[in-house]
């Protein structure tokens, strides 16, 4: 398969050179392009008020592997990718391996769950993985598991706008329990802004905080990707990019027709 292979935390990111050698390694046919530095928890942001550069990179990566390293955001290295440095488009957009957990509520922050969703967007199938540590340094379990995954997805393809985020245990993968599919968890943070002063005598602010993670049991319904990765299973959570809160649309059209609101809106 054509694989383009981005990533949130730069071009010399140990976890996107696991990936993509092994995915080349497996025969398959490897881009990269992603950030040229980290651009970590930029979310989907894309630049609009500089320009975009590309540099190839080289000796980085297997042989057979084209790679980009990009000024911008994930985000900008896919839509760049499809959009002016590929002939063709890829069969799957795959992101990571990220250093860290993407969990529950902190997707909405993730440069390597936008960049995946970036994919979908465009209609490529896609995936982000992240390895659940910020201090292991073995991505192979990962990566491995990737590879797995693509040959599986080859033979039983996703659902249009369907956008896999892919969680591994930080363990050897005798170590690890399983896979399970999962739905979005919770993690919330008491921020806590750290004040200093920085040689010159002015005040500036360390974003820092301890995470919370919330186990919210619902009768009848998947574990969430925080339950999994707590009990050593990879979490797989399916994800789309279309936020509308399905009960909302019956709710407010209900709320909508009652007597006393109605009259608000006619117009």
């Amino acid at each position: 398969m054509r694989l383009l292979i981005a990533n949130d935390d730069g071009v010399f990111a140990p976890g996107i050179r696991a990936l993509a050698d092994t995915l080349a390694i497996a025969g398959h046919e490897v881009v990269v392009v992603c950030p040229d530095r980290e651009r970590s928890a930029t979310g989907h942001s894309l630049t609009v008020f500089d320009p975009i550069r590309a540099e190839v990179v080289s000796d980085r990566f297997h042989p057979s592997i084209k790679a980009w390293a990009c000024s911008g955001t994930p985000s900008d290295c896919v839509k760049l990718a499809l959009g002016a440095l590929l002939e063709e488009p890829p069969d799957f957009v795959v992101s990571g391996i990220n250093q860290g957990s993407n969990l529950g509520t902190d997707i909405l922050y993730s440069g390597t769950v936008s960049a995946a969703m970036e994919g979908v967007i465009e209609g490529i199938p896609s995936i982000a993985i992240s390895l659940t540590s910020f201090t292991v340094h073995d991505f192979q379990p990962a990566a491995d598991f990737a590879s797995r995954l693509l040959k599986a997805l080859e033979a039983a393809p996703l659902p249009p706008k369907m956008l896999l985020n892919v969680n591994v245990p930080a363990l050897p993968a005798s170590e690890i329990a399983g896979v399970v599919i999962t739905r979005q968890g919770i993690r919330r943070y008491h921020d806590l802004f750290q004040k200093r002063i920085d040689p010159r005598g002015k005040t500036y602010y360390w974003l820092a905080g301890e995470v919370v993670e919330e186990y919210p049991q619902e009768p009848n319904q998947a574990p969430t990707d925080v339950e999994a990765i707590a009990q050593n299973l990879i979490s797989i959570t399916p994800l789309t990019f279309d936020l509308t809160y399905g009960q909302g649309v019956q709710s407010l059209t209900e709320w909508l027709r009652q007597p006393t609101v109605q009259p608000l809106f006619n117009l």
